[in-house]
């Protein structure tokens, strides 16, 4: 069997050891589920994602050290960051994958990766039991969508000093929890932060999926379509929204930090 190139990517950044590392693993060809599990927790990082061509496209699926997911931002932008850094795809071409959350379109704007995502806005909701102990903050707002727990605070500086109680937090019944609140910095409309204990990450540095609810969320509340939001974890990164009918534009940047090849 011929080695299977393998890179990490820090995206959402223009910096590298920034933003949020994904793995990318380029496949000739189907492999096994628990080849692919075997991968990712080997790599160890919050998603590794596995792309195959596949007719016009490429097949995308996104693993976690312990699951399988349906929606992954970072590792979708490291994906597509990738085809065109290798020449598996030109530089001018869109990129579509074939995913678990329908057909992604990748595009380049400039130095940026645009990505047309499904929005999934929150809907009220009560806090889960214990949601609102283990992080604790009081809400200013608590939502649920398709994956997750939406929270707004009531500032920056409470987002920025959450600790929260992991082992409480992996109890809660969601994908994740995103807490959110305005920006101190004129240069965001928001910040935010992920956690998912539930799915073996307690903190996500960047979480493109997290913003496909944050988008409709602030853009409601703003009044204004297009944002720039920064989730404000130890390394930090940059989405650029833009809340569309039924879909988010999500905007990126992305370095590449290490390339290799799995021996086996």
């Amino acid at each position: 069997m011929s080695a299977t190139p393998i890179l990490t990517v820090d995206a959402f950044t223009d910096a590298p050891f920034r933003g949020n590392p994904a793995a990318v693993c380029l496949l000739d060809g189907p492999r096994d589920d628990a080849w692919l599990r075997a991968v990712a927790a080997e790599m160890n990082l919050s998603e590794t994602a596995f792309v195959r061509p596949e007719a016009d496209s490429f097949r995308l699926r996104w693993f976690t050290p312990a699951v399988e997911i349906d929606l992954c931002g970072h590792a979708t932008l490291a994906s597509a960051h990738i085809l065109w850094e290798t020449g598996r795809v030109k530089e001018g071409e869109a990129i579509r994958f074939p995913t678990r959350s329908g057909v992604l379109t990748t595009k380049r704007n400039g130095a940026w990766i645009e990505m047309d995502f499904p929005a999934k806005p929150a809907e009220t909701a009560a806090a889960a039991p214990g949601l609102l102990e283990a992080l604790g903050v009081t809400a200013k707002y608590v939502g649920r969508t398709q994956f997750d727990y939406l929270i707004e605070v009531d500032a920056e500086a409470t987002l920025r000093a959450v600790r929260p109680d992991f082992r409480a937090l992996r109890e809660v019944a969601a994908r994740g929890v995103i807490v959110t609140a305005r920006s101190d910095e004129a240069a965001f409309d928001f910040v935010s932060r992920f956690f998912a204990p539930a799915s073996g990450i307690d903190e996500d540095p960047v979480t493109g999926s997290a913003h496909c609810s944050l988008a409709p969320y602030w853009a409601s509340r703003l009044g204004k379509k297009a944002l720039i939001g920064h989730q404000v974890s130890a390394r930090g990164g940059v989405v650029r929204v833009e809340a569309g009918d039924g879909r988010v534009l999500l905007g990126g940047q992305a370095v590449t930090v290490w390339r290799g090849e799995l021996a086996v």
